[in-house]
């Protein structure tokens, strides 16, 4: 289990921001941001007013934006685990939110293949 936490500070101007904390020794901390598993640069940048805090920009690339439902996933680099997630919704309203449940669900089924088949190789 990852000891590595993810808070949600706002979204704005295309910017996802957040604050990670729970890193060993103040190390900077080994995570990964993925949309539909391709990578998402990001900012990672300590906080000096946070023991052990690390300041999380994640800048929405527009060539991901498209309708429907957009998930990203940020996980711990290390042990795979999910420490946070946030979806961005365009085009025509939702009915329901079953659509971006949907789209959860299936990004978490798609890290948990991920991490099995790495598990399948390593125990081979």
């Amino acid at each position: 289990m990852s000891e590595l936490e993810v808070t949600k500070k706002r979204f704005f101007a295309g910017v996802w921001e957040g604050v990670v904390t729970g890193s060993n020794n103040g190390d900077r901390p080994n995570i990964n941001v993925s949309h539909l598993e391709n990578p998402v640069p990001f900012i990672l940048s300590e906080m000096p007013d946070i023991d052990k805090g690390w300041d999380l920009q994640i800048p929405v690339p527009p060539e991901l934006l498209s309708d429907g439902v957009q998930v990203f996933l940020i996980n711990d680099s290390e042990s795979g685990e999910k420490l946070a997630v946030f979806t961005i919704v365009t085009g025509e309203p939702l009915e329901d939110d079953i659509r971006a449940e949907t789209e959860l669900l299936r990004a978490e089924l798609d890290m948990l293949k991920r991490a099995f088949r790495r598990h399948c190789l390593e125990t081979s």
